[in-house]
């Protein structure tokens, strides 16, 4: 069995930190009732769920090829298709959390009708239904194609097994390009609009204007991470005919760049920026450490 290197142990630092503060919010977003009742904190929770799904299984992918390890293709696939599906996730839901901003300051007084519970669930599954579309298209080629003994085979898990011909690969990049077309489009206007609101504004809506300006911008740099990262095969594809070694380093730093840091922005920009989810989790973080220290105390005392 292959020696663990330096890179796979860094990667499961970086994995393992994530994790914990991911969880660490999503635990703060369930304990008080206004987060899941208000629309972006509930997509801010959608955000948070779907970057543990996606550290999780591209994490255990990348074990079991640097062991080159063998599972059933049937587990293989299910673990694809929630990949496939999460990677859309996320950037569809940071621009719903977007056009979330822009109703809020643009638009104040259709917020709450706008911005409901309700309208943050069906939202999600949009969100859902749109993301799962590429991954429809490559499985529905893949089933029939493969004879049903195919599903019980044992192979070294990856994405490329499941497209069979090229042309899948160009529709998926297609699709996912297209996606982020419209998402990009929908970002860029959110940000003019809330500019020129901010303009226009005074005193505290001024401040609330800007730290919105700051969010969106947070958001486009995000996406761009995320589309970039639909470039990287094709980089990677390239780089494979010079030079092997030269193909493992992209191909790290890309997984480290365009997959791992857009995954730890979320929290930064609404663990840590938004004042009440800040509060909650300092409670929350506060709340337990003194329990568990008059735990730790009661034996002796």
């Amino acid at each position: 069995m292959r020696q663990l290197n330096d890179q796979v142990i860094i990667v499961q630092v970086l994995v393992g930190v994530f994790l914990c503060i991911n969880t660490m919010l999503i635990i703060t977003f369930f304990m008080k009732d206004t987060f899941y009742r208000t629309m972006r904190y509930i997509l801010f929770a959608v955000t948070l769920l779907s970057d543990c799904l996606i550290l999780i299984l591209s994490d255990l992918l990348l074990i079991l090829s640097y062991f080159r390890l063998s599972i059933q293709v049937s587990l293989c696939l299910i673990m694809f298709g929630v990949s496939s599906v999460c990677n859309f996730v996320t950037p569809f839901t940071l621009t719903a959390m977007t056009l979330e901003r822009y109703v809020a300051i643009c638009m104040p007084l259709r917020h709450g009708e706008l911005c409901s519970t309700r309208s943050a669930l069906q939202c999600i599954l949009i969100i859902h239904g749109l993301s799962s579309v590429p991954c429809i298209l490559i499985l529905s080629v893949f089933f029939a194609s493969v004879s049903l003994s195919s599903f019980t085979q044992y192979r070294v898990c990856s994405v490329e097994m499941f497209i069979l011909r090229s042309w899948q690969g160009h529709l998926r990049s297609a699709i996912g390009q297209f996606y982020f077309l419209i998402m990009c489009i929908i970002i860029v206007f959110s940000y003019i609009q809330i500019m020129k609101v901010a303009k226009a504004a005074s005193g505290e809506n001024k401040k609330s204007t800007h730290k919105g300006l700051r969010t969106v911008a947070l958001h486009a740099f995000q996406l761009l991470l995320c589309l970039i990262q639909l470039w990287c095969p094709f980089i990677e594809a390239a780089v494979l005919q010079i030079d092997f070694m030269l193909y493992v380093n992209v191909r790290y730093f890309n997984y480290i760049m365009f997959s791992l840091t857009p995954r730890c922005l979320s929290p930064l920009i609404y663990g840590l920026r938004d004042d009440k989810f800040f509060l909650a989790l300092k409670y929350h973080v506060l709340f337990h450490k003194s329990g568990f220290r008059r735990q730790m105390l009661s034996p002796i005392l």
